[in-house]
């Protein structure tokens, strides 16, 4: 365990569900724990005891990755751990692949409304549907922009077009709209939506008063820090700043929350844990800050926030959380920013 990770109690210690079963972490509130096929290899699921016009059921927080091993677990989940019960909703934090991906067929298979925001629902749908814009070629321009250079790296992430829908062969027509603030009845418990920027367009994590537990989705992670990136349908963006306003939110929270995340194991010390994202960004924000007294693209700022070798999605996403880094120094004031002929937007000391 790292220093930072001891400053967090654990309070199931090392204690991780298998795929396809479930532990209660609270009254009427379970963990089921799914694989991905990414370097980050699990997504956390929450299970909520529910009951809507009358039928009792289960209520569950995101929904996997749409892959052949999560359709399983799943399967083991609802026949084994619900023996049989029905999911009467399905909630989701944000539209990203393991938080969406089987939406459409867990909606579909139960007929339970899918409730998420109006800024995450709009974009699950045009990612799945590859609407050009947020489809993968289109970042291309994006990144070369940025100074990405690399014909072999470039022709892999123009490989990746069906990326998402591969990933979310699905989402549902239609949704139930969760505002911040919103209160929501799941089950004989109260839910707050607590919406959340810099990550995704409109993040919905639930805070429950009553048992003290915050489902945190990916706004509030206990060993790494989420992802934050300007994208190109959003190249002008300032993700960064939006995700350190979005993290006082929390903080009129009790520090003893058990926060339910969406990756690692539950914790408390939440507001140890927001101070120490915080402690992070600033750092790497004065290491970037301090490599611009000379000019540099986002591509060059890239090796100096991730020491190891990256491969096509993994650099998609180290260019977008350099470049968040870049934007909130220049929209500072702190850097000047500056196009050269060879078209590569660069950052320097104001």
């Amino acid at each position: 365990m790292n220093p930072l990770e001891a400053q967090l109690h654990y309070p199931f210690g090392d204690t991780i569900p298998a795929p396809g079963v479930i532990q209660e972490v609270a009254p009427g509130l379970a963990w089921i724990r799914m694989p991905l096929p990414f370097a980050l290899d699990h997504i956390n699921l929450w299970l909520l005891r529910d009951e809507v016009e009358g039928r009792a059921g289960w209520s569950v927080v995101d929904c996997g990755a749409g892959t052949d091993a999560t359709r399983a677990a799943w399967e083991q989940v609802l026949g084994q751990g619900l023996g049989g019960a029905p999911l009467l909703r399905v909630f989701a934090t944000h539209c990203h692949p393991d938080h969406v991906g089987l939406s459409g067929w867990l909606s579909d298979r139960f007929d339970a409304p899918f409730c998420t925001t109006a800024g995450e629902f709009a974009f699950a749908r045009m990612m799945a549907a590859a609407l050009p814009g947020v489809d993968g070629p289109s970042a291309i321009p994006h990144f070369e922009r940025h100074g990405l250079v690399d014909p072999a790296m470039l022709d892999q992430m123009r490989s990746r077009k069906t990326y998402y829908p591969s990933l979310v062969p699905s989402v549902p027509e239609a949704y139930t709209r969760l505002q911040d603030g919103d209160r929501v009845r799941i089950g004989a418990t109260d839910w707050r939506v607590i919406t959340g920027f810099g990550h995704s367009p409109e993040h919905a994590a639930l805070y429950s008063e009553e048992l003290n537990v915050l489902i945190s989705g990916d706004m509030v992670l206990p060993r790494i820090s989420t992802n934050v990136s300007v994208f190109a349908v959003e190249p002008e963006g300032n993700p960064l700043e939006l995700y350190l306003e979005s993290l006082k939110k929390f903080t009129n929270l009790p520090e003893d929350t058990l926060v339910l995340p969406s990756h690692g194991k539950p914790f408390r010390g939440l507001h140890t844990r927001i101070a120490q994202l915080h402690d992070h960004h600033a750092a790497r924000l004065a290491e970037v800050l301090a490599a611009c007294v000379e000019r540099k693209s986002a591509v060059d700022i890239v090796p100096l926030m991730f020491r190891r070798q990256l491969d096509a999605h993994q650099l998609s996403f180290a260019l977008g959380e350099a470049l968040a880094h870049l934007h909130k120094l220049w929209r500072d004031g702190m850097l000047r920013r500056s196009r050269d002929s060879d078209g590569v937007i660069r950052f320097q000391l104001a």
